[in-house]
């Protein structure tokens, strides 16, 4: 994960956070949290780039629609991120206790 981009990092909690979501559904949660328009050409291409890492798998939903979904090393690498960032967290709240 350490490789990733920040925009390619939420990308993978949004497809956590849904069930197999299609890429307008990303897009509006997206766009929802950044409070700003997301281009399509900006969110599919990094969609491509997790399903080239292996983070995410994508299928065909009908002709026209995608779906994402975490592979299992998408999992793990969401879980370590979580530990990793609880691990500096607790280390900055017991200093400034």
């Amino acid at each position: 994960m350490h490789d990733l981009t920040g925009f390619q990092r939420d990308l993978l909690y949004v497809i956590a956070g849904k069930d197999e979501p299609h890429g307008l559904a990303i897009k509006e949660e997206l766009e929802s949290y950044y409070e700003k328009e997301i281009h399509h050409g900006r969110l599919y291409p990094n969609l491509d780039t997790l399903v080239d890492k292996g983070l995410v798998d994508k299928g065909q939903r009908d002709r026209r629609t995608n779906y994402y979904a975490l592979t299992d090393r998408g999992s793990r690498e969401i879980e370590a991120r979580r530990e990793w960032e609880t691990g500096h967290l607790g280390e900055k709240s017991s200093i400034t206790a």
